[in-house]
């Protein structure tokens, strides 16, 4: 055997392992021994805290429900609640309407709008209902909800088809009749309010029918075009008499003369009541005409201009004295549909 073969086999053989523990140890062992701990100290913490979260998930789970279902039951207490008191409160409006003969208010349909309404429809409906498109400093979210609130409002209200919508009930015409004096007791003079404003709103339709009743020639014309503007501006300047009606805010010192008027119309005397109207408009105060200070020491006579309690009404406000000049307009008409007996009492 030659040497390469010796060689060869002596490669060959398996070397025997030395399973004695060496005095020297590799840096790199340390190093892979160190990570090898920190990771595993790692991951128990890392599994500590998901089990510390997973128990704190579950107590705010359960707190939130359990707050949840407290939540829940005060609503609907609380719904509850607010349902009983709007019952008893309808009740007793239903009894007091009845007692005073007004009109039943008519339940309120539930509501069908969408969630949502368009900008521009929205500001289009508020400008329908005479009220203003936006507010200062207003978001859409408000807009949309003062929407809702009017349209809620005016399902609320009964209002009657006359020329001038109204919450009163309105009687016959055969109960019309006015006493001459303002009554004391509160129903009655409810029932008084009732009676102006079926007056008034036979009268106005009244006129609105015979103005209807004109040839097209007669509306076109510069005069039928004026005795229509009239008319619009009675029923406007008629408005507050109605809205203070039913709100039952009409002052005494303007009702009864209010109330003398009509009386007096109804009863075809028209210049008495035309005489009344005057005393109601301009009553029996001194009025500054020209040059009322002259000197420097006040005159006895000038007193009289800043007398209490006689000034008059049409001096008071602008509503008031569009609302007296409505009187005065519709006095003007009914003296042409009801003509009096004597012409005597015909008003120039």
């Amino acid at each position: 055997m030659d040497f390469a073969s010796l060689m060869k086999a002596q490669i060959a053989k398996p070397k025997d392992s030395d399973n004695t523990p060496s005095k020297y140890i590799r840096r790199g062992d340390i190093e892979a021994q160190r990570r090898e701990a920190y990771a595993k100290e790692q991951a128990d913490l890392e599994a500590a805290r998901l089990a510390r979260l997973e128990k704190k998930r579950k107590r705010d789970d359960e707190e939130a429900e359990r707050q949840y279902v407290q939540q829940e039951k005060k609503k609907r207490l609380a719904e509850e609640s607010r349902q009983r008191r709007e019952a008893e409160a309808a009740e007793i409006e239903a009894q007091r309407r009845k007692r005073l003969g007004l009109l039943e208010l008519k339940p309120v349909e539930p509501e069908t709008l969408s969630d949502d309404v368009p900008e521009e429809q929205l500001r289009e409906q508020l400008h329908a209902m005479d009220e203003p498109r936006v507010l200062f400093g207003e978001t859409h979210a408000q807009r949309l909800k003062r929407w809702r609130a009017l349209v809620e409002a005016q399902k609320r209200l009964n209002m009657t088809d006359g020329p001038i919508p109204t919450t009163l009930e309105l009687v016959e015409e055969k109960d019309m009749k006015l006493p001459a004096e303002l009554p004391k007791d509160k129903d009655d003079r409810l029932y008084v309010h009732r009676q102006l404003a079926s007056y008034f709103d036979l009268v106005l339709s009244e006129w609105d029918t015979a103005l209807r009743r004109r040839t097209r020639e007669v509306r076109e014309s510069l005069a039928g075009r004026q005795a229509y503007g009239h008319y619009t501006a009675a029923v406007s300047n008629l408005v507050p008499l109605f809205r203070k009606l039913e709100a039952n805010e009409l002052p005494d010192d303007i009702l009864k003369p209010i109330l003398e008027i009509v009386n007096l119309a109804q009863s075809k005397r028209y210049v008495d009541a035309n005489d009344a109207y005057l005393r109601l408009s301009i009553g029996n105060t001194a009025w500054p005409i020209g040059v009322t200070m002259v000197g420097i020491h006040e005159r006895s006579a000038r007193e009289k201009l800043h007398e209490d309690g006689v000034s008059a009404h049409i001096m008071s406000d602008e509503s008031t004295r569009k609302m007296i000049q409505g009187i005065k307009r519709s006095l003007t008409f009914a003296q042409t549909r009801w003509p009096p007996d004597e012409l005597g009492q015909l008003m120039g």
